[in-house]
């Protein structure tokens, strides 16, 4: 997704909840909860800001995969959209689904996995279905 953001393509993200990580639900929540447990000593409130929905999450971590501190990587980002769902204008257009992120193809069959849903759901995402 980084790749095609930097070469100048516009995504769509929808649906990020149903996005499969690698690794247990436990080991995923001990990755994020450190993650959460970082904050500013002078001030709290002046960041870093931790997200709980599953769109911000993933947006964040494609953030991480590009160089957002540049004017390229900055156009990149505001390239890439993410949604919980299927929000209204895209319910009807055609969804391209990329082939090599398949969880067939990227997991492996005997190794643990979790949904970003439910990771966001133990740390107080509230819109869960």
């Amino acid at each position: 997704i980084a790749k095609e953001l930097l070469n100048g393509q516009q995504v769509v993200l929808v649906r990020c909840e149903d996005v499969n990580m690698s690794g247990s639900l436990y080991r995923a929540k001990l990755k994020y909860a450190n993650f959460k447990r970082k904050k500013t000593n002078s001030n709290p409130r002046h960041g870093p800001f931790h997200q709980r929905a599953p769109s911000k999450i993933l947006w964040r971590t494609i953030r991480g995969m590009v160089p957002h501190k540049t004017a390229r990587g900055a156009a990149a980002l505001d390239r890439l959209k993410c949604y919980e769902g299927v929000p209204h204008p895209f319910d009807r257009k055609k969804r391209m689904v990329i082939p090599a992120a398949l969880k067939v193809l990227r997991l492996r069959p005997e190794r643990k996995f979790c949904r970003l849903g439910d990771l966001s759901s133990l740390f107080g995402w509230k819109h869960q279905e």
